[in-house]
């Protein structure tokens, strides 16, 4: 019996349910003080109005799974989501899907990461991301740090 393999694909129609409840499920074991079910309408209204449309989505999967996706404008170089099953956090899901996210944009990728996010931080310095100023979160209102990549 082989080893089930995580596979790269480009997001479709179909997988909208998956990715915004994996959002959700995400985010609610990041920061388990905030309710997250109550974002999802909100969330879902994002996804369609704008990231969808504007951004190039590769998801991660796992025999039929949804296991993580990444959302990155290759007109800007933002890369607004890495997402990653809890499941799957400390495997090399997000290094899969972050060079994904250089694929789509190979001269530039641009972020904004929660200031209290230590564990993201320490993910996009590894893998060549440098600190670039602070902002606050448009939607959240959240201190963040600017990263940026560049090859």
């Amino acid at each position: 019996m082989s080893k089930p393999q995580l596979k790269l694909r480009s997001y479709t129609a179909a997988d909208e349910a998956a990715a915004i409840e994996l959002w959700r499920r995400t985010w609610q074991k990041a920061y388990p003080n905030i309710d997250f079910t109550a974002r999802v309408a909100w969330w879902r209204e994002r996804w369609r109005n704008e990231l969808v449309p504007q951004t190039q989505i590769t998801v991660a999967e796992m025999d039929g799974v949804l296991e993580g996706f990444v959302t990155v404008d290759p007109k800007t170089g933002y890369l607004d989501q890495i997402v990653v099953a809890p499941e799957f956090w400390g495997s090399n899901v997000a290094v899969m899907l972050l060079d994904a996210g250089k694929r789509i944009s190979p001269a530039l990728l641009e972020l904004l990461v929660n200031k209290d996010n230590a564990r993201a931080i320490a993910f996009y310095e590894k893998n060549g991301f440098v600190y670039t100023g602070e902002d606050v979160n448009p939607v959240s209102g959240r201190p963040v740090n600017r990263m940026r990549w560049r090859p």
